[in-house]
């Protein structure tokens, strides 16, 4: 008998109907999947350009000469806020350091006095800090200064206590062929500008986006504060705040509405939440010094005016993470620290004190070695050390601060003792003794 293998129509519809089925249930889960993977990732997308199809002369002219300033000012906040180019850059007839430019008047770059017009009490408060007036006066001194900046610069607590002149002396040694790459690079963040506003803005905020997130960035200090006169970038890169930083930094809040940031923001400290930011309790500020205890960059390091109302905003800041007794105990043990460092800086000025005693120093700064080790023992290694005891940074306390501090102070001894001797033996030789 044979037998009929021909499908029914009913079985043929049932199977089609469970592969339908089956493929809308894989597309499903794909989707799920993909939604999920890509929840609380940033867009790709970007921001928004708040420029786009703006009509403004400046920017429909320079999206063809500068674009790619066009581009990052479109995605600035200031741009989402309705600010002009012109609210920045354009000026009067006869305004200090103004240029003609296509029918009006302008500045290349904005001083203090066009971010002042909104940022009044952010101006302020750098004007009395190191980063304006003292920044410039320790590259070139203060003799040049109008009586108006003298006024104003010997009103900031680092303009009453500036001892160390050597550094004035390198800047005029080196001359403008390699000061303009070198030293201008970072002091001018504090010169004084046509107009009469001190400083650059721009140095830490940089153009044309005026990110949060870049300013508030380790990275942004890392221009300046580098090196071996002043490594805090390598120092904090070596603390408990810096690895922190450096292993968990991407996940944090770098966009935080600012004046009150909190450890759920920033759960380890950076340079901008210890010197500047809002944070806790602790109000916003532009005057990087406002948190500090002792005048860490002289030679032999003194007290700040106001030092415990210092100590105070710097320790509620501390407070967010730690507890009173290891706040304590830091501060107890970090300024012993500092005390050790400033005798050894002023054991070297007894050592070579007998050299100055006998006229067997020249006047001419730095024009024999003697010159170079007594100046490196402090501004190099000494503030170094001190700097590691602050921000916690060991290797730079030991190997690149105490030790070479105490390395120069041996070759200190033995520089004296050459000099004094070759001083002594002419007259040896002329009484025949």
């Amino acid at each position: 008998m044979t037998q009929n293998t021909s499908p029914s129509p009913l079985r043929g519809a049932a199977v089609l109907v469970i592969g339908l089925v089956a493929v809308i249930i894989v597309l499903g889960f794909a989707l799920v999947i993909l939604a999920t993977g890509q929840a609380g990732t940033p867009s790709e997308v970007g921001q928004v350009n708040a420029l786009a199809g703006s009509s403004n002369a400046c920017v429909t002219c320079h999206c063809n000469t500068t674009p790619g300033i066009v581009e990052q000012y479109g995605h600035s906040t200031m741009a989402a806020a309705n600010v002009a180019c012109e609210s920045c850059h354009e000026v009067e007839e006869g305004y200090p350091g103004a240029v003609a430019h296509e029918g009006t008047f302008v500045l290349r770059s904005p001083t203090t006095a066009m971010c002042q017009t909104c940022h009044q009490q952010e101006v302020a408060q750098y004007y009395q800090s190191r980063h304006s007036l003292p920044a410039y006066v320790a590259m070139v001194g203060a003799q040049d200064l109008s009586e108006e900046h003298l006024a104003m610069y010997e009103a900031i607590p680092e303009g009453t206590f500036n001892p160390d002149q050597e550094r004035n002396a390198l800047y005029v040694l080196e001359g403008p062929e390699v000061t303009q790459f070198a030293c201008h690079s970072c002091h001018n963040i504090g010169q004084p500008a046509e107009d009469g506003s001190v400083g650059q803005c721009q140095k830490c905020h940089l153009r044309h986006e005026f990110s949060l997130e870049q300013a508030r960035k380790p990275e942004t200090c890392n221009a300046c504060h580098i090196g071996p006169d002043h490594p805090q970038w390598e120092i904090y890169h070596e603390s408990p705040h810096g690895i922190a930083y450096s292993v968990l930094g991407h996940e944090w809040n770098w966009e935080a509405e600012p004046g009150a940031l909190t450890v759920n923001d920033f759960p380890a400290a950076t340079c901008a939440i210890c010197h500047m930011s809002g944070f806790g309790s602790t109000g916003t500020t532009h005057d990087v010094g406002d948190r500090l205890t002792w005048f860490l960059f002289a030679s032999v390091s003194e007290r700040r005016p106001a030092w415990q109302d210092n100590k105070t905003r710097m320790q509620s800041v501390c407070l967010e993470c730690h507890n009173r007794n290891f706040i304590d105990t830091f501060y107890t043990d970090a300024d012993a620290a500092t005390e050790k460092v400033n005798e050894w800086v002023l054991e070297s000025r007894e050592i070579i004190r007998p050299l100055e005693d006998q006229g067997l120093l020249t006047d001419a700064p730095f024009d024999e070695p003697i010159d170079y080790v007594f100046f490196e023992l402090w501004h190099h290694w000494g503030r170094t050390a001190k700097f590691g005891v602050w921000m916690q940074g060991a290797d730079y306390t030991q190997w690149h601060g105490a030790y070479e501090v105490l390395a120069d102070l041996a070759e200190l001894r033995v520089m004296v003792a050459e000099k004094l001797a070759e001083a002594a033996a002419p007259a040896e030789a002329e009484t025949g003794e």
